[in-house]
Formats: structure tokens, C-alpha cells, sequence
């Protein structure tokens, strides 16, 4: 099986998602490295390697660097680690999560370079200062762009010519679990309903202020937050007797808690980190038959506005909410018709499987094409493009 190199700033073991969902699946066409950020480690820096699935290895570096991520301190010292990650000869798949770990790049004579675009990560919470100039880099390199839904493709797609979107997609066979009621996770039991739940990450794009209003506005309602809080200090999170933090839990458990809810919940702040996300769990809530409620994200309100209920304020959410919670059972029973049709036409299964042929059908090149290639492309767009041997 030829190898696949992945560079990610998500850490395998943290929530699972789009990474997870492709790699445990394109594991069957490919030995797959994949390799997070270093971690701090006082002492010789070394490389450890766990195999968490069949033909996936987590590749993690620990460093006694201080800087975080794939910083420009950690660069010589990673070099050095992955040098012998593949054998002389080996021509690796190479995917990107992040652009900041393009200058590792310099360690493999790539077959093909692959830039799964998930989210714009210049738009996050302190985006590191080189990210867009890698990113431009990256797209000149890559020979295959993906987005993670039709807003980063419209973003991405002239800006690169061979660019597809592979929107967020859904483990249904997982989630139904979720639609036995008496699966309801042990965890929650004590929680009177009606419950409204979220699972996810708690970080910028969670509006903070949206729950703590509602949950204000319905002393009646309990709020069920199952997720790790990331990126925000948890002493700023809501506080109040109907709202429950839960944690970081399994991905296992997730149809669990899914199960004991009434509605579901997508309460996103609408600012920059949020501008060209896709949620994943929308399919999620759908697969589970749950009714939701989202505020206006655009890849959740133009593919889905006759789904899940859209609500642009705090005022509009409650309201949403209420209606979900009331809806009588021929209404429930044609939403679910709805949602049964919209996970029929998705699954990770497909989008691996599409993924997976377009690598095959890409043309390798030699080392000499890509560093040709880019050069040429970075001068059509006058751009300033890091050199090969530092990208």
C-alpha cells in the first residue's frame, strides 16, 4: 500500500471529524502517517509513533521548544525527526490540514500534494502571522485543493485550478443510534426536560452570549453543552442552574446524549471564524432525527433552510426553539421525511471514496515539475512564494 502523509493541527485523539472521518476510511487504499503538532517535552527531542486504527500511525514530535504549533522555531528540529519517515525512494502522498507545516514538505519527493482545506484558519482566534503567506504558497504546490463546503470553494476555487468541494458529510448508521429515546446517556439522566443540547467544540465561533439569553429567557429549558472549551477562558461561559457543561466526551458517546434531547442546537456566532464554516453535526442532528435550530451560517441556511429552523437573533432562537418543542406529530413526521432524504444523499463513505479517485486520476510530478509549476504560477500572480526547499 503506498503511503499517505498527513500534517494536521488537530490532534487525532481530540473531537473526531472531518480528518478522522477520511483518514479511517482511506485507510483501506493507503499506510497513513499522520502527523500532529509537537508538544513540549523537556529533554531530547524525539518522535512517537502509535498506531490508533489499522494502517494509521499518529506520528507525535516532542520537543523542548517552547513555541507552539508548526512554528518556524520548531522547523529544524522537526526536519531532523521526520527525515526517515518514509524509506529513500518512496514517493508519499503529502495532505495538508494546516499550511503552517508546508516547509516540512521539503523532507518527501511527494507523488502528490493534497490541500484538504476544512476551515479558514486565518479567520480563527490569533492565527499565526505567516499562515496566509503559506496558504498562497501551499495553493501553488498543491495538486489537488479540497474545501470542506461550498463557502470555502467559493473562496478557494479561483484560486486554484484543480479545486472541489466535499462538504462536511455524515456517519448515519452512528447516529441513528440515537434515534432509541431510551438510549439516553446515564450522564443527563437527573436533567429534567425539556432538554436543548450542543456538542461540539466551545471556542470562539460558540456564541456564549446566545445561550446565556436563552437560557435567561426559559428558566424552564435546560441547556446541555457537551464539548471542550478551547481558545476562551470558561470563566466567561454562562452560568445558570439550566445550563450544564458536560465536557469533552467519545465520539461513542455522542449518539447517547443525542438521544435523551429534544432540540439540537447550532448557536454560532456570526464573526469572522464562523464566515465559512460547515458543521458537521447538522448532518449529525439530521441522522438522529432530532429537530435544530441554527443562527444564520451560511452552509447551514442555504443547503438546509427548509431542515433545520434559521434564527438571526436571541429574540428569533427562543422563539425557534419553542416551535420545535411544540411541533405536532404530523409536523415532526414531515421534517423527518425531509432528513431522511438529505442523509440518504450523503456519507464519509462516498466523500472518501470521490476523494480517492481523484488522487488516483492526478498525474504525479517530479520535483523539478512542482518547483517549476510554482515558480511559474508565482510569477503570473506576482506573488512572493517561499522556495521549495523551505516549503
Amino acid at each position: 500500500m503506498p503511503t499517505l502523509i498527513v500534517f494536521c493541527h488537530l490532534r487525532w485523539d481530540f473531537v473526531f471529524q472531518r480528518p478522522q472521518h477520511l483518514m479511517t476510511r482511506l485507510a483501506e487504499h493507503y499506510n497513513i502517517l499522520f502527523v500532529e503538532e509537537p508538544v513540549h517535552h523537556d529533554g531530547e527531542a524525539y518522535l512517537s509513533k502509535t498506531e490508533v486504527a489499522p494502517h494509521i500511525t499518529v506520528c507525535r514530535p516532542h520537543t523542548p521548544i517552547h513555541q507552539w504549533g508548526f512554528h518556524d522555531d520548531q522547523l529544524p528540529t522537526l526536519n531532523t525527526l521526520l527525515a526517515d519517515l518514509v524509506p529513500a525512494g518512496e514517493r508519499p502522498v503529502v495532505w495538508f490540514y494546516t499550511p503552517m507545516a508546508l516547509p516540512l514538505l521539503q523532507n518527501f519527493d511527494p507523488s502528490l500534494v493534497v490541500y484538504d482545506c476544512m476551515d479558514e484558519l486565518a479567520a480563527f482566534k490569533n492565527p499565526p502571522k505567516q499562515l496566509l503567506q503559506r496558504e498562497s504558497a501551499l495553493l501553488n504546490i498543491a495538486d489537488l485543493c479540497f474545501t470542506g463546503g461550498p463557502s470555502l470553494y467559493e473562496a478557494k476555487k479561483d484560486r486554484h485550478p484543480n479545486a472541489h468541494c466535499f462538504s462536511s458529510s455524515v456517519d448515519a448508521k452512528h447516529f441513528q443510534q440515537a434515534r432509541n429515546r431510551d438510549n439516553s446517556h446515564p450522564d443527563q439522566a437527573a436533567i429534567p426536560h425539556p432538554r436543548l443540547g450542543f456538542y461540539g467544540v466551545i471556542d470562539e465561533r460558540f456564541d456564549t452570549d446566545l445561550i446565556k439569553q436563552a437560557a435567561a429567557a426559559r428558566p424552564d429549558w435546560q441547556f446541555v453543552l457537551v464539548g471542550p472549551v478551547v481558545k476562551i477562558d470558561p470563566a466567561h461561559l454562562p452560568q445558570a442552574a439550566n445550563i450544564h457543561y458536560m465536557g469533552q466526551r467519545t465520539y461513542d458517546e455522542l449518539p447517547k446524549f443525542l438521544a435523551g434531547w429534544d432540540v439540537c442546537l447550532l448557536p454560532f456566532a456570526l464573526n469572522e471564524s464562523t464566515k465559512f464554516i460547515s458543521p458537521t453535526k447538522v448532518l449529525e442532528y439530521m441522522a438522529a432525527e432530532l429537530p435544530s435550530v441554527s443562527t444564520p451560517i451560511t452552509d447551514v441556511k442555504v443547503p438546509y433552510g427548509d431542515v433545520v429552523a434559521i434564527a438571526d437573533s436571541p429574540e428569533a432562537f427562543v422563539a425557534a426553539c419553542e416551535r420545535m418543542l411544540n411541533a405536532s406529530g404530523e409536523e415532526m413526521a414531515a421534517l423527518k421525511e425531509r432528513m431522511r432524504a438529505v442523509v440518504a444523499g450523503t456519507s464519509w463513505d462516498n466523500t472518501a471514496a470521490s476523494m480517492h479517485r481523484l488522487i488516483q486520476a492526478a498525474k504525479p510530478r517530479t520535483k523539478a515539475e512542482r518547483l517549476n509549476a510554482s515558480g511559474a504560477k508565482a510569477e503570473a500572480g506576482n506573488e512572493e512564494l517561499m522556495p521549495v526547499q523551505a516549503a
